[in-house]
């Protein structure tokens, strides 16, 4: 079975919460977006279990003002889990100067998640070719 449009709305909604929340500095929001096992890996490291991802997403504000665009989302699943994969390009907020933001980094997303009884949550999310 594909999957439904209210689950591949209910997964762009996840994606851009992840975004929200880490460009916010809000960890405890930003591991939300994971299972209590999840996995987020990227050369920043690898961070698993939802203490590991809060505080990654937390000190990662902290450390860079950024803003998280995502675009080209797709995505296929049964329902029940599903892989997506999308593209990545990472700002540096400069607010003041000239140019206000450049571009840090750009990458692909390849995800895995799943439907629990939370919602539509990564299961493991990995940046593949970041810098």
């Amino acid at each position: 079975m594909a999957l439904s449009a209210d689950d591949q709305l209910a997964i762009q909604q996840l994606y851009a919460r992840y975004n929200h929340a880490i460009d916010s500095g809000d960890g405890a929001g930003w591991a939300a977006c994971f299972t209590a096992d999840g996995v987020f890996s990227s050369a920043t490291g690898t961070f698993t279990g939802t203490e590991q991802l809060a505080g990654f997403g937390t000190t990662f504000a902290q450390r860079l003002k950024a803003r998280h665009w995502t675009n080209n989302l797709v995505v296929d699943g049964d329902g029940v889990t599903a892989k997506g994969s999308c593209y990545l390009l990472l700002l540096r907020l400069t607010p003041g100067e000239q140019p206000p933001a450049t571009i840090l980094t750009t990458a692909i997303y390849r995800d895995e998640l799943v439907n629990g009884a939370s919602g539509w949550q990564f299961r493991k999310r990995t940046v593949v070719g970041d810098a």
